[in-house]
């Protein structure tokens, strides 16, 4: 028996060592409890083959070793790619669009940490080898050893335990992160890949249990299913506002005068009211309609969130169109006024935006569309497709639609890609890709647009825009959204079509292939938006078109060092990495910017855009907040660090740094300091529940079920 379980011990343990020294490096976060539980699995295993008889005892035994194996290399693998952890939810949700799309990148992954897999897989191989020669004996049964296992697995649990507690009373993040909030990077960096594959499962079985209870609830109550069809959103209608105020802490966005206007005319002055965003809601049918804690706690936390008020701003895109680009890998450092001119001019005239933030999610890509098309916080892992089993009748999309406008949405790749021909129907749009994927020619065929080059990797954004753009350019009004390719990873001049394509434009740049590679794919995006440009201005539908573009996630694909060399500059100040450039843009008001320097991200990206079309909608129903209102901004990052007008906090590091104004003082006094960033932790906290609860209780059902409408 001791052989045995110190033979699996050594092996969880070594695997353990190699996969954080390949992922984070030689500073371990929390080994005590790293080392608990690979001694209390090691012992769990050992027990169940010492029970077995004959062969199968060999076999189990074989099978516990080169599961670990192979689970830690794809651990090691995906989170060198994707910067998180591989979860369930990855695994069944996305496992054949990993392997049917995402190959070179994963081989690629597996070439570059190959030293690390066969030092992984190394201790395998010495166990067969002593296992074959009758050099590591496995145990037999026996009453006394049984009980020593039984002891390491009582005596590794209580560790465990301990640990936590300690965590919990000395307010240590691991406590927090592994119980209340799981954030998956974290507890494989704190504390190892099989402690988080330990939470994970215990996580995904208590999620299934939790939705077939809530669906039985619903189902005997006849209220709305996730899965079943959805009823069809009644028009927003002129709602009387049933709440008004402005949040607490607010500050005034720093905005330039509104532009557009004659600087030598002097405009009459003008009697303002600000008026709340919010629908006329039911408050006692929400209230009863709330048959679980989560629905309780969010019937609460939406009547009484304060919403954001009417603005200078509100209406001033009204009827007017809107194109609204994802852009794939997108970040400032791809902008260079002589290689992507069209990008440049956007990005510095019209809005200027220069304290926009794009979060890294745990879907990347995926999240990233999330939360530019929903303004909510992704939950976990594919957010998105979680999403098409619920009603989604406040996007952008569903708002365009219910106005009698057709939205469309265009990609170009897979249709079936991350489920995209679900989600993106169930979004509002009428979504086309320009190949079906691994869906059937007969039944979804008239989804595909027709593209030059749609087989190659990745493909390009100028050639989906030469095709999709006649489908809609002269329509009297639309609403339009794109999900590009062409800035995807890997970044190299053989792997990548859009980098080999534009290779001899940045053959004069002083970088790393690795960075002109980067720059030369996104070259194909700057075409694209300069080809929408010349088409819009033919159809005339230039000057009432708004144009709005923002990453889904910055190139995670790059190393710090690379994206470094790219930037010319080091990201170690506060969440620097994730700073990223806006396209607010409308050729009525590019001679006159607007510059705004609160701090704002992507989840405020949907609020922002209705108050700037001017529609009635109800700002307590996202995460994200209109930019140009007066409640202070918030930046919230997936570890639930954030950033304000007045502190970085960087939760990970435990790093706070308040920030001064222009004269030298803090912008939170240091009396104040402390209670401010409390509320803040708190405000953090609820944003992630509220965004997590409207996902898991399909609760804009409720809402629209509780809407008073005329």
């Amino acid at each position: 028996m001791f052989f045995t379980w110190l033979s699996l011990s050594g092996l969880f343990l070594w695997l353990e060592i190699l996969y954080h020294v390949c992922g984070f490096g030689m500073k371990f976060g929390n080994p005590l409890f790293t080392i608990f539980v690979a001694l209390a699995w090691a012992a769990v295993e050992t027990l169940i083959v010492m029970v077995l008889r004959g062969r199968a005892k060999k076999i189990f035994f074989q099978l516990f070793v080169w599961w670990s194996i192979l689970w830690t290399i794809a651990q090691t693998t995906y989170l060198h790619i994707f910067k998180q952890p591989m979860l369930w939810e990855a695994i069944f949700r996305g496992g054949q669009d990993a392997l049917t799309n995402y190959w070179r990148e994963a081989l690629t992954g597996f070439l570059q940490i190959s030293s690390y897999a066969a030092l992984e897989i190394l201790p395998g191989v010495v166990i067969c080898v002593l296992l074959r020669k009758k050099k590591l004996k496995l145990p037999k049964r026996n009453s006394l050893q049984f009980m020593r296992c039984l002891v390491v697995i009582v005596i590794c649990v209580f560790g465990c335990i301990i640990d936590l507690a300690v965590g919990k009373a000395t307010d240590a993040n691991y406590y927090e992160n592994y119980t209340d909030f799981f954030d998956p990077l974290t507890v494989a960096e704190e504390m190892g890949v099989h402690p988080t594959l330990q939470r994970d499962t215990v996580l995904s079985v208590k999620q299934l249990f939790e939705n077939a209870v809530y669906q039985a609830n619903r189902k005997s109550k006849g209220q709305p299913v996730p899965g079943q069809n959805q009823p069809a959103s009644p028009a927003p209608g002129n709602a009387t506002p049933d709440q008004t105020g402005k949040g607490d802490n607010s500050v005034e966005p720093e905005v330039t005068a509104r532009p557009g206007e004659d600087p030598d005319v002097t405009p009459e002055p003008e009697v303002f009211f600000p008026k709340p965003h919010v629908f006329a809601l039911d408050q006692e049918a929400l209230l009863t309609m709330a048959d679980n804690k989560k629905q309780a706690w969010l019937a609460d936390y939406v009547l009484g969130e304060q919403p954001t008020m009417t603005n200078e701003y509100t209406g001033l895109f009204e009827g007017y169109n809107v194109i609204f680009l994802t852009a794939e890998g997108f970040s400032p450092y791809a902008v260079r006024e002589d290689k992507t001119p069209t990008l440049y001019h956007l990005i510095h005239t019209g809005f200027v935006f220069n304290n926009y933030y794009v979060p890294l999610w745990q879907t990347s890509t995926s999240d990233g569309e999330y939360v530019n098309n929903t303004g909510l916080i992704p939950d976990g892992q594919f957010s998105m497709r979680k999403s098409a089993e619920n009603a989604m009748p406040y996007t952008l999309a569903g708002f365009f639609n219910r106005t009698g406008i057709q939205s469309r949405a265009y990609h170009n790749n897979s249709l079936s890609y991350y489920d995209r021909y679900k989600t993106h129907p169930n979004l509002g749009y009428l979504f086309k890709a320009c190949n079906l994927g691994d869906l059937s020619e007969a039944e979804y065929g008239q989804y595909v647009f027709q593209m030059e080059g749609a087989k190659r990797w990745p493909a390009s954004d100028y050639e989906m825009m030469v095709s999709t753009m006649p489908e809609y350019v002269n329509d009297d009004r639309f609403f339009v959204y794109y999900m590009t390719v062409s800035g995807h990873m890997n970044y190299n001049f053989h792997g990548n079509s859009m980098s080999a394509k534009n290779k001899d434009a940045v053959q004069d740049l002083e970088l790393s292939e690795n960075g002109r590679a980067y720059i030369a794919c996104h070259i194909e995006l700057d075409k694209a938006l300069e080809y929408i440009l010349q088409q819009l201005e033919e159809a005339g539908k230039l000057e009432n078109t708004l144009i709005v573009l923002s990453a889904d996630h910055y190139p995670y694909g790059m190393t710090t060092e690379e994206y470094e060399e790219l930037a010319g500059k080091s990201l170690s100040y506060g969440k620097d990495q994730f700073r990223n450039n806006l396209i607010m843009w409308n050729v009525k008001y590019e001679d006159e910017p607007v510059v705004v320097n609160k701090p704002c991200y992507s989840v405020d990206l949907l609020p922002t855009i209705l108050n700037l079309l001017g529609m009635d909608y109800d700002s307590r129903m996202y995460a994200g907040k209109d930019i140009f209102s007066d409640q202070e901004g918030m930046v919230i990052f997936n570890d639930r660090s954030f950033v304000t007008d007045g502190v970085i906090y960087n939760r990970k590091a435990k790093e706070t740094i308040w920030l001064k104004d222009e004269n030298g003082n803090y912008v939170v006094p240091q009396d104040q300091q402390e209670a401010y960033l409390a509320a803040k932790q708190q405000e953090v906290k609820n944003q992630y529940q509220f965004s997590a609860y409207i996902l898991q209780e399909n609760y804009y059902a409720d809402v629209e079920a509780a809407r008073i409408t005329e």
